[in-house]
């Protein structure tokens, strides 16, 4: 009897202990839970300051080191190129004109985001990677007088020796070329359109501005907003990032590319389609409003169109 007490007593004992072990075992838990809900954002912190090779960690730190948009892709931020760009001067027959050096470089062509609801869809999209080798462009559109010392007459409605050159057609454009490189010994020529546009945006030091040099457009363009119906001296409004003028307003100026739709495929020095009845200008004009000024959006018409808002820029 005593012995059957015994083993009783002992399996009493035991069960008593197991259920405590449970209930502190379940008391438990909740601290555990808490402890790692708790060091959890200290584990995301530490992970976004570090990234872990993961290819979700990948993703995310290359979406945070894209530029802004209208920047160069192989820049760590937008603005941070420290180089004074080259300016170079020439002559034909006594008149002065000057290139600026562009450095090469990567960028996004197209309604970048800072272009927002003014880009049309079916100009300016989808926007496209390109890689630009280094050219020079002119400081600033090419001038009345300039024109004249090399065709021997002026091709404008309004007259002035400092006015941009207008009413010249793209055909007009090469019989300049021409001549002016005959004149001086040199290689001038149009801008290739990513070129125009990659030397609007300010090249390496763009700081992604929706015009050429300001998100402001009366600081850099004359436009229908400011102009009186009328072209103006170049290089009265403020440089863009590169020290050029005039890049977004006074006159359109015509480029070496035939049009084409835009693909999304990345391209190194393009040049445009091998066919197709009409050429780009950029850049908008004294006549045009500031959705038209903007350093994405794209003009096309025949080669052989002359009027009073259209004139050109050089490039080498």
């Amino acid at each position: 009897m005593k012995r059957t007490l015994f083993i009783l007593i002992f399996a009493f004992f035991v069960a008593f202990l197991a259920t405590n072990a449970q209930t502190d075992a379940s008391k438990r838990k909740p601290k555990q839970s808490t402890t790692a809900a708790t060091t959890k954002p200290k584990q995301s912190t530490t992970s976004a300051s570090k990234p872990k090779p993961a290819a979700s960690q990948k993703q995310s730190t290359a979406s945070k080191q894209k530029p802004k948009s209208g920047g160069v892709s192989n820049a760590p931020t937008l603005g941070t190129s420290n180089y004074t760009p080259e300016v170079k001067t020439y002559y034909a027959n006594g008149v002065a004109f000057q290139m600026v050096e562009v450095r090469g470089g990567t960028f996004r062509m197209g309604a970048t985001s800072e272009q927002g609801s003014d880009a049309y869809d079916d100009e300016e999209k989808p926007t496209l990677q390109v890689t630009l080798s280094s050219y020079s462009i002119g400081k600033t559109e090419v001038t009345q007088a300039l024109w004249k010392a090399v065709m021997g007459s002026k091709a404008s409605f309004n007259t002035g020796d400092n006015l941009p050159v207008g009413f010249v057609s793209w055909d007009d454009c090469q019989e300049f070329i021409r001549k002016l490189n005959a004149l001086t010994g040199e290689t001038f020529r149009l801008p290739t359109e990513a070129e125009w546009e990659y030397a609007a945006r300010g090249g390496s030091k763009s700081r992604g501005y929706k015009y050429s040099g300001s998100n402001t457009v009366g600081d850099v363009a004359w436009y229908d907003g400011n102009s009186g119906s009328k072209t103006h001296p170049v290089g009265t409004k403020a440089p863009n990032e590169l020290g050029i003028y005039d890049m977004t307003g006074n006159v359109r100026e015509w480029c070496s590319d035939r049009y084409g739709d835009y693909s999304s495929a990345s391209q190194t020095n393009p040049k445009g389609p091998n066919s197709g009845s009409y050429r780009v200008f950029r850049g908008g004009s004294w006549y045009d409003d500031a959705r038209g000024c903007r350093v994405s959006f794209r003009f096309s018409n025949y080669p052989s169109i002359r009027n009073s808002s259209l004139g050109l820029r050089l490039a080498r």
